[in-house]
């Protein structure tokens, strides 16, 4: 008995030192952020500006200089900067814990095409990964399921909540399908060649994804045997309420993707990754097709592409029209996506405006997760979800979170690394 009350004792004491923050309180009080340089996110910029915000919606965006009354607790920023909260696109943020921990990994399902499966419902509010986001800017993500041909619906989320329920933005905003490519490396563990060749099943793996999107059309027109939950959820890409999100890399691939969509009459298309989108530019503004981009941090993937192809790509399409935000993708990428801001950062680097590289991470995002209206830009009516920064966000040096407030909550930025980060600098300073 005396063993058995030791245990509950045990697991009582790590469970609560791994228990989640409490999420921050509903907005009572107003607040006026005074003298800090304003990025709004739509590429203007205001030095000493004035920002307010009330019951978790802005109320002023303006000039310090203005003969308005301040609201509620006054915050001098001056020397400071004032952000709209970072969004992270194509994220598995909340849906794996521990990789080599089978059981907190709840990023995809069995089966190739799986369009009836929502990743909201897996999603974690209480991940520690998820609260280490936040000292970064990081404050909203979309979180999306893997793998299979056509993967399940993403919904979007704020990084601080009790659970799914209260962290969803938007539910089900989309669908993400993988595209088959039309290259295939050889097998060099059985003695081929390991250098690219034509994947001879491409055209067969298209003609599946067009048979399976036909049966789903066919059954939403009344050829109903009966029920059938998949095509069911492909609805909303017929009638133009959900985005079909097409993960595909290679310009063929990327023309084939949106010709044949577009044919089986799915318009609302987001091309995710997009490794040679340069190069179908045209293709992708006749159809206004958005365009998220991976982390810049990566080798490009033809031998014919120049060695900084993968961090002027931003600057290329946007230049062509193209809207463009910034997602995650790639190993680790959950843990990568607290250096969002600082791949925006390695875009305006190589070219690119440096409030144009912000909208990668702020409206433009917003407006392909169709969250614009809420978020994204510091405009009067829309959410008070930003934070103030020491400096340059975009900069791993000025990158140093003062105060952060997400639908106008002020919320914590501790998290279970700061506090170790604190341990050991109290332990190495005494030396």
């Amino acid at each position: 008995m005396k063993n058995i009350l030791y245990s509950l004792l045990f697991f009582f004491c790590i469970g609560n030192s791994i228990a989640q923050q409490t999420p921050a309180d509903k907005q009572r009080t107003a607040v006026s952020i005074e003298g800090a340089t304003a990025h709004l996110g739509n590429g203007k910029v205001i030095e000493n500006s004035l920002i307010m915000f009330h019951e978790g919606k802005i109320t002023f965006v303006g000039s310090a200089m203005a003969k308005i009354a301040r609201q509620g607790n006054v915050i001098n920023a001056k020397g400071k900067h004032v952000y709209p909260g970072f969004i992270a696109a194509n994220s598995t943020l909340g849906l794996v814990e521990i990789d080599a921990v089978k059981a907190s990994d709840d990023q995809r399902e069995i089966g190739l095409n799986n369009p009836h499966i929502r990743s909201l419902i897996a999603y974690n509010a209480e991940s520690k990964v998820v609260e280490s986001m936040r000292p970064n800017g990081v404050l909203m993500a979309q979180i999306r399921p893997k793998g299979g041909t056509i993967s399940g619906t993403s919904s979007i989320v704020q990084l601080d909540a009790w659970n799914w329920e209260d962290a969803a933005m938007k539910t089900d905003d989309g669908i993400h399908m993988n595209w088959p490519n039309s290259f295939t490396r050889g097998r060099w563990w059985l003695g081929e060649d390991p250098g690219l060749k034509t994947d001879t099943k491409y055209p067969e793996n298209i003609d599946r994804i067009k048979s399976y999107f036909l049966n789903a059309k066919n059954y939403l027109a009344g050829m109903k045997e009966k029920k059938h939950l998949p095509y069911e959820a492909t609805k909303g890409l017929f009638d133009g309420s959900k985005k079909l999100y097409i993960h595909v890399d290679g310009p063929k691939e990327i023309t084939d993707a949106i010709t044949i969509a577009i044919d089986l009459g799915i318009d609302n298309l987001v091309i995710v990754d997009a490794e040679g989108a340069d190069k179908v530019t045209d293709l992708l503004v006749k159809h206004n097709i958005p365009v998220i981009l991976p982390r810049p941090h990566r080798n490009p993937d033809s031998e014919d592409d120049a060695y900084d192809a993968t961090y002027t790509i931003a600057k290329t399409l946007t230049e062509k029209g193209v809207l463009v935000s910034l997602g995650m993708d790639g190993q680790m990428e959950r843990m990568n996506t607290r250096n969002l801001p600082f791949y925006a950062g390695t875009f305006a680097a190589f070219g690119l405006d440096k409030e144009v590289a912000l909208q990668l991470i702020t409206l433009n995002t917003a407006k392909i997760l169709g969250i614009d209206a809420m978020v994204g830009s510091l405009e009067v009516g829309k959410d008070a979800t930003l934070f103030i920064s020491e400096g340059d966000a975009l900069e791993m040096r000025g990158n140093i979170l003062t105060k952060a407030y997400i639908q106008g909550r002020d919320i914590s930025l501790e998290t279970h690394q700061t506090t170790l980060w604190k341990r050991y600098a109290e332990k190495y300073k005494s030396r």
